[in-house]
């Protein structure tokens, strides 16, 4: 049970609204895809995280602090405690591991994609996705 990679990619939200603030035609989000080691159907079990509109791609912080922290996290230390299923707390620790404390801006946005990505993988390997 172990996460092999992290992927990242900014996608357009290409949406034609806009209100005061915001011309989300011109935003972009982060989608995190946390690839596992877990196989169903033969295929790898992958958990997908996005950020909410109104916040742009944290492509940056994501490539530069959180997914590589996670990546070189000895793989137990980011299992529960039985070692069946990630631990999505210990994940978020670990990403979170050297930050400041408080003052998360757009920190949050970056970590509550790769945080979502876990939760839906912890749901799949368990048997009960999201989804669902």
């Amino acid at each position: 049970m172990n996460i092999t990679d992290i992927h990242s990619k900014a996608v357009p939200i290409a949406s034609a609204i806009r209100n005061a603030y915001i011309d989300f035609s011109k935003m972009t989000a982060s989608v995190v895809a946390v690839v596992t080691d877990v196989k169903r159907d033969g295929k790898p079990v992958i958990g997908y995280g996005f950020n909410s509109n109104g916040r742009y791609a944290q492509s940056g912080l994501l490539a530069e602090r959180f997914i590589p922290r996670v990546l070189a996290a000895d793989p137990a230390t980011l299992r529960n405690d039985d070692g069946s299923n990630l631990d999505p707390h210990k994940v978020w620790a670990c990403a979170m591991a050297n930050e400041k404390p408080g003052g998360h801006g757009e920190r949050s946005v970056a970590v509550g994609t790769i945080d979502m990505a876990v939760w839906d993988a912890v749901a799949k390997i368990a048997g009960q996705p999201l989804y669902q």
